[in-house]
């Protein structure tokens, strides 16, 4: 099991080309506005001021690496669909978005963090079938499961899998996760850990 000994902020960029110039593999992350990006960040580390949180939706708009364990960056992206940002604010979200997840050599793995509380969202689903056209490796995150009973968690994310499964044949690996109970965070850091022994493979 991957442990976490060291992880802190190296550098906040809006282009790819100002990335931290020491190559790393990128494991990066990313959700519609509020929904616990930065509680998992800092969960995932044991670290609750590593990525600041905050109640106001769109306040991450730059992508920030931390390095993890001298070996890795973990990289926490802006939201999407934040629709109450200025148009000009949006787009410029977006490019840096896209020009990240689809330039960014290093990024092994794109975890999106999807409510487990809601059904799957329009904007959600765009962005998943935009990866899935262009190719892009990723996982999915259900986060805040606390916020659900047991029976209650796993039906709605069953019913959001089986909606998913209209437009893939497979689902990529799926997690359930809390920052307060800290469920779901010992199953997501084995995965890092088994992709990047994969990688030195």
């Amino acid at each position: 099991m991957l442990k976490i000994t060291q992880a802190e902020f190296i550098s906040s960029c809006t282009k790819i080309s100002d990335k931290p110039k020491r190559l790393l593999p990128e494991f990066a992350f990313i959700g519609r506005s509020n929904v616990g990006k930065s509680s998992l960040i800092n969960s995932l580390c044991g670290n609750k001021s590593l990525a600041h949180t905050s109640s106001t939706p769109g306040k991450t708009q730059c992508i920030n690496h931390f390095l993890i364990n001298d070996s890795w960056y973990l990289v926490d992206l802006p939201g999407y669909g934040f629709a109450k940002a200025p148009a000009k604010v949006r787009a410029s979200i977006e490019q840096v978005i896209n020009e990240y997840i689809h330039k960014s050599k290093e990024m092994v793995l794109l975890f999106v963090l999807l409510d487990s509380r809601h059904d799957i969202q329009k904007n959600d689903l765009d962005f998943l079938i935009n990866l899935g056209e262009n190719g892009i490796p990723f996982s999915i995150i259900f986060t805040k499961g606390d916020k659900l009973s047991k029976n209650g968690l796993e039906s709605q994310v069953a019913k959001n899998k089986k909606f998913l499964m209209n437009y893939w044949e497979e689902l990529p690996p799926v997690f359930m996760t809390s920052s307060l109970t800290g469920d779901g965070r010992d199953e997501l850091l084995k995965y890092i850990s088994l992709t990047l022994n994969s990688l030195k493979k």
